[in-house]
């Protein structure tokens, strides 16, 4: 019976980690082609291309917020396949063209049912883990938003250049179903009637929408993920300014090479050693990246950077989440994976927003150096928040998952 606890490779796990990849690479797909496809269809302006790529990730935070309290009361399973179904009705309405405001409906939709997709399929994957596996699980089940990070912008890309937008929504389209399909085969442990009612409670309050216990680590995600932003909204602008456009689109591909080489290692580190074995190296490795990315001269050095990078932001989401899931008793499991998420998108959202106001006084090089900093000194809110107590932590959570 333990061995069967153990073991982490399950039908279920490897089925939800799918369905969040055909998710996040839609996500990441259209992201690097829909501004163009506003412009170029709709004749927006530069800031309502902006607002046509940004208003999808603050459709994902009020999808996230709103279902964290009640995707127990409605099922995990029922909410993963109502979130994938309306995921791919909303993808159809891109095929709606009628001007650049519909769009911005689309998109906040859009972005809306992906939230409750995804925060579906990170509550069901953490019920599926084994508690002492949780960090190596976690680690390779956000193996899917590496992956997808990569391809995506790549196919995103590669289509724009050969087909029409048109093709990309239909495209789009089919993944969603690809994802709802095997969505309907998962096998769901949800909670009993006592635990659901250990969930309810009265009124409006903020532990409704937010669970406490995670949220000092998600402070910590909320800290690095908008450090993140600055590479992911600003690297093609900086490598046109350096002339390394070539490179630069290799930049994510060494990103996810680094993650994935190093995923297993660090997810089995956590859970045998404990989060700051992981966490500490982390910082520094992403600082690091993020000052050789301010002084990259050639293409080597860029990717040099992109894979630091990797090591670094790319091993503390996973980390953190799986912190966060930890802390967390499993009736409120779903509320810890939105929290997690809602404030990883904020920083990922909101951050390209902030620095860009910086942008014009900074430029791109002084950006990143200010955003190494930043990352390095993260460190000191780490250990306030959860560094310091991690070995009593731990041992709390593992005494609770044995009783």
């Amino acid at each position: 019976m333990s061995s069967t606890k153990e073991k982490l490779w399950t039908k279920d796990f490897i089925t939800v980690s799918s369905v969040n990849f055909f998710l996040t690479l839609v996500f990441y797909l259209l992201m690097v082609t829909i501004a163009v496809y506003a412009v170029e269809a709709h004749h927006a302006t530069a800031s309502q291309a902006g607002l046509v790529t940004g208003i999808f990730i603050i459709g994902t935070l009020v999808g996230r917020l709103f279902i964290g309290k009640y995707i127990d009361r409605i099922g995990r399973k029922k909410t993963l396949i109502i979130g994938l179904l309306l995921f791919s009705l909303s993808t159809s309405l891109y095929f709606i063209e009628i001007d650049v405001n519909f769009l911005l409906i689309t998109r906040f939709i859009h972005g809306l049912t992906l939230g409750m997709a995804s925060t579906a399929s990170g509550t069901i994957v953490a019920s599926v883990i084994p508690q002492t596996r949780k960090g190596e699980g976690i680690g390779y089940f956000s193996m899917s938003n590496t992956l997808a990070t990569a391809i995506g912008p790549f196919i995103g890309m590669l289509m724009s250049q050969y087909t029409t937008f048109h093709t990309i929504f239909i495209f789009c389209l089919i993944l969603g179903i690809i994802g709802l399909l095997i969505g309907l085969t998962v096998n769901v442990k949800e909670l009993t009637e006592d635990q659901k009612a250990q969930f309810q409670s009265s009124g409006f309050q903020l532990s409704s929408f937010i669970e406490p216990k995670a949220l000092p680590i998600a402070l910590v995600t909320l800290t690095v993920a908008f450090c993140y932003s600055s590479v992911l909204s600003f690297i093609n602008f900086y490598a046109i300014e350096k002339d390394l456009v070539n490179a630069a689109s290799f930049f994510f591909f060494v990103y996810a090479i680094a993650v994935l080489l190093s995923r297993p290692f660090t997810g089995k580190l956590m859970d045998s050693k404990g989060a700051n074995y992981v966490m500490y190296p982390a910082f520094i490795l992403f600082g690091v990246g993020l000052f050789l990315l301010s002084n990259s001269s050639n293409g080597v050095m860029l990717l040099v950077a992109g894979a630091l990078i990797g090591l670094g932001f790319g091993n503390m989401q996973s980390c953190t989440q799986a912190i966060a899931v930890k802390l967390t008793p499993s009736h409120r499991m779903g509320l810890a994976t939105s929290t997690f998420f809602i404030f990883l998108d904020g920083g990922l959202g909101f951050g390209p927003y902030l620095l860009g106001l910086l942008i014009p006084i900074t430029g791109y090089s002084m950006l990143y150096i200010y955003m190494g900093i930043v990352s390095i000194a993260s460190i000191i809110l780490y250990f306030l928040v959860y560094g310091r107590t991690e070995h009593n932590g731990s041992k709390q959570t593992h005494q609770t998952a044995s009783m």
